[in-house]
């Protein structure tokens, strides 16, 4: 796809995804022009590649088990923890504000995070009682972030905004994402100063570093393998057992563990590899057997037979 014409696409599928009718075929139409978008080509139905897997998910109705559905929302989730692995995995809620005027009323901590319970990406870090923008935290109220990425997991959560303190006191902190399938910690993704130069570096569970990246460039930090790693996978193990392919988002300290969310469709199946492709040997990794193979061949990361 040249860059023109990437840009037009772009261009048109942003206002398109809140344009177009609300039901499961036109989402699916959606998401296959998304897919083309970001891969310049279609998914497959028989490749076993990162994306493509990404790509049935959320197309089928596994996005809709009411389990999935239900730790979606980031007030749940703390529900599922506490039964699953534990309240002291939590995250501790301040403040749980279910009305837009409620937002003129509370008293914002000093140092806290902001975040909608419904969406994703949205998020205000307040630090040293800085001023905390009102219209925008209201302005979630009205959100519905199902019209933004089609993702229908999404569609159907009561919008709400919740308070929480600064995990570990810190506002720029690492985020351990551990891919999962079947049960299993695969992949571990570790993004790096997500609000200065956002940068990730990817590992097995034994803590060996991958030569990949996806979507943002591959940091050159050294990155110590937590102290909790153990307990991080065994965490990841429990919380994804349920379902089939999921990412379980960790924060540590090397003391504690925290989960952060579940996430049922990683870069909604448009993660680009650097390189692109590192993605067959990435998806070998994850599902435990080569992504597909035509003629006796197998694909690379573009979906063409190597």
């Amino acid at each position: 796809m040249t860059q023109g014409l990437h840009r037009a696409v772009n261009r048109a599928l942003k206002p398109l995804s809140q344009l177009l009718p609300r039901n499961r075929a036109v989402d699916r139409l959606y998401h296959h022009l998304l897919f083309l978008w970001k891969h310049g080509r279609l998914p497959r139905q028989d490749a076993r590649l990162w994306n493509d897997m990404w790509f049935r998910l959320k197309t089928s109705d596994e996005i809709l088990d009411p389990l999935r559905v239900f730790v979606t929302d980031k007030e749940n989730l703390k529900t599922y923890v506490r039964q699953t692995v534990g309240d002291e995995h939590n995250v501790p809620t301040l403040a749980l504000l279910t009305k837009p005027e409620q937002v003129d009323d509370f008293e914002f901590p000093a140092d806290c995070c902001i975040k909608p319970t419904h969406a994703s990406s949205h998020v205000i870090l307040r630090t040293g009682g800085a001023p905390v923008d009102r219209n925008r935290i209201k302005d979630w109220f009205a959100l519905d972030y199902y019209f933004k990425s089609r993702e229908p997991h999404y569609s159907r959560l009561t919008p709400k905004v919740i308070v929480e303190p600064l995990i570990f006191g810190n506002s720029n902190i690492e985020d351990y994402k551990i891919f999962c399938y079947e049960g299993e910690a695969r992949i571990i993704q570790v993004d790096v100063d997500r609000f200065v130069e956002h940068k990730r570096k990817f590992f097995d569970s034994d803590w060996n570093e991958l030569d990949f990246s996806i979507i943002y460039p591959r940091t050159s930090q050294l990155i110590a393998r937590p102290d909790t790693l153990e307990e991080m996978l065994d965490i990841a193990r429990t919380l994804s057992r349920p379902f089939s392919f999921v990412r379980i988002d960790l924060y540590t300290d090397n003391r504690r563990v925290l989960v952060g969310e579940i996430t049922h469709c990683s870069d909604n199946a448009g993660g680009v590899f650097l390189p692109r492709s590192a993605e067959a040997t990435a998806s070998e990794r994850m599902f435990g057997y080569p992504p597909e193979r035509r003629n006796g061949r197998s694909l690379n990361g573009n979906g063409d037979a190597a």
